[in-house]
């Protein structure tokens, strides 16, 4: 259990967290991979979440084919996922969300997001949708770091961006990888289950504790500012 009296600043993971867009993710994932002759099992997409596309396709070509992708393969895979994501019914709010960023922000707490997406279409939705919460010079995404998570480089450059130090802070993640990150970067970090994977699979990278939902989490929030 992780102390949350003293900190300056809330870095939010965006898929699984402020959207529940990973079903749409998946879909995307396995039909593109499928379409470009590899494959990607729906519980792949969960682990690997949080991952750039460039890292994930790299990945997947290097198990299934024995290299690395080239930069024009990445290009070209990863638009035809995202144009797969774009036509995809809107994905909703994850439930919980909104009411935990009035919470944080109700705090003085300062929000962030740290994001390993790069679909333009859900980052622009986030200015939207959390506007008085969140600008794009506050968000960290695929397109703002040369290695995404599981290293700790975004939410490095996350604290950079609010001028704290990492004891300052703390991450609210729902990827395995994700929480490996916001460990790494030694920042105390919340795991929220809000996927098919076991509780064991994210207890493992380290989380200072674990709810099963976003409305979990909210409801707690002042007990834990305490």
């Amino acid at each position: 259990m992780c102390s949350l009296k003293n900190k300056n600043a809330v870095l939010f993971d965006m898929d699984g967290v402020l959207y529940d867009s990973m079903p749409h993710h998946v879909a995307a994932w396995t039909r593109t991979f499928a379409d470009f002759g590899m494959h990607m099992a729906p519980c792949d997409v969960y682990m690997n979440e949080g991952c750039t596309g460039s890292y994930t396709i790299s990945k997947v070509s290097l198990e299934q084919r024995g290299r690395e992708a080239t930069a024009r393969e990445v290009e070209e895979i990863y638009a035809h996922k995202a144009e797969i994501f774009r036509t995809m019914p809107e994905v909703g709010i994850m439930p919980g969300a909104l009411e935990l960023m009035w919470k944080v922000k109700a705090c003085g707490l300062q929000i962030l997001i740290v994001t390993g997406s790069g679909q333009k279409a859900l980052i622009e939705r986030v200015l939207r949708d959390f506007d008085g919460f969140i600008t794009r010079e506050r968000m960290v995404t695929s397109f703002d770091v040369s290695r995404g998570k599981p290293f700790p480089d975004p939410y490095l450059k996350g604290l950079a961006i609010a001028g704290v130090d990492a004891s300052e802070a703390v991450v609210i993640e729902n990827a395995p990888l994700g929480v490996h990150a916001g460990v790494a970067a030694g920042i105390d970090t919340i795991a929220v289950n809000t996927g098919p994977l076991p509780d064991e699979v994210l207890l493992r990278e380290g989380p200072c504790m674990l709810f099963h939902s976003m409305p979990e989490l909210a409801g707690c929030w002042n007990e834990l500012m305490k």
